[in-house]
């Protein structure tokens, strides 16, 4: 079986144990094989939690959980030297934190002050932590997959710009529709009776090197010059000093910084691989805009003031923007 089947498969997988969030399902695989972080936003009940603990479920895979609270320290994530005897003499050795996992299920993240926050930053684009002035590599297989609830913001700390940026999509979750809430209860019903007749429950786990296969495939992948062209536009068109829009130059008072277009390209990538497609198309780019870009807009006090949301933004930048022929 090649690597997009094996891909197809962990995704019916996913999808069997979380109803009514296919589009969740399908971002968080291609965050995987982009090698980006998520940021996962949505209401308590929406399944971010048990999502992120279903997908290190189908793979072979250390999944870490850290529950991010007001008194966490940043050695409360990456670890810390500890001194033992080591024979007639005493030595530090470096004991890894949680953060050292392939699948880092980071809830409420929002819920920690910015020193905590900064623990993460080195870890999410550099793949290291520095401890003591020792730099200590991260797994090759490793994500971040952040939750934060939209709703009750007190006792909480707004992630910075920085940070925002380091993830490679923001996924928001909606309610699921009546029937899939109804086949969600039958599905609840079952794990708590212990079906045996349910395979979801024993899933078959999925090697790590089957992903690292596919991301290389996924970097093979050609992209037209067009394409190049277009993901620029688009990020260009979302800074107010670079846009002819008069409606996004006072909606915005920061765009999209290179990373977004970085990302773009390597989403859209992903996207056209899983589809089976041995190219990029304009098609690719606009199907990932909004988890890549809607979390990289800051909006200026006249967008607030508006109710303008980023997913908005969003779409005028895609209807604003030539595609290519």
């Amino acid at each position: 079986m090649n690597p997009r089947q094996e891909l197809t498969k962990l995704r019916a997988q996913v999808s069997a144990r979380i109803l009514g969030q296919p589009e969740l399902v399908e971002q968080l695989l291609l965050a995987l094989l982009a090698d980006g972080h998520v940021l996962l936003e949505g209401l308590p009940g929406l399944a971010k939690t048990r999502t992120v603990k279903t997908l290190a479920s189908c793979l072979e895979a250390r999944m870490r959980r850290i529950q991010f609270t007001p008194d966490l320290l940043p050695s409360d994530l990456t670890g810390t030297e500890i001194l033992q005897q080591d024979g007639n003499q005493p030595a530090l050795r470096f004991e890894p934190g949680p953060l050292f996992g392939n699948l880092i299920l980071a809830d409420e993240i929002n819920r920690a002050p910015a020193k905590v926050q900064a623990a993460l930053l080195e870890a999410m684009e550099e793949r290291q932590i520095t401890v003591a002035g020792t730099s200590h590599a991260m797994p090759k297989l490793f994500l971040v997959l952040a939750t934060q609830n939209p709703i009750e913001q007190e006792g909480t700390y707004p992630l910075p710009e920085a940070q925002l940026d380091r993830f490679v999509m923001k996924v928001t979750l909606s309610y699921p529709s009546h029937d899939e809430e109804c086949n969600m209860l039958r599905l609840v019903r079952s794990e708590e009776q212990g079906n045996p007749s349910q395979r979801t429950h024993n899933p078959v786990r999925m090697n790590p090197e089957i992903v690292f296969t596919a991301r290389r495939e996924i970097s093979d992948l050609y992209v037209a010059p067009a394409v190049d062209q277009y993901i620029v536009d688009l990020v260009h068109a979302s800074r107010p000093h670079t846009t002819s829009d008069s409606d996004l130059q006072r909606w915005l008072s920061a765009g999209a910084s290179p990373r977004a277009a970085i990302a773009l390209d390597r989403v859209a990538r992903a996207h056209a691989w899983l589809a089976g497609q041995d190219h990029v198309t304009p098609d690719n780019v606009r199907a990932v805009c909004y988890p890549v870009l809607r979390h990289r807009l800051r909006l200026s006090y006249d967008a607030i003031a508006d109710g303008v949301r980023p997913d908005e933004i969003v779409s005028r930048l895609l209807d604003r923007v030539a595609i290519p022929a």
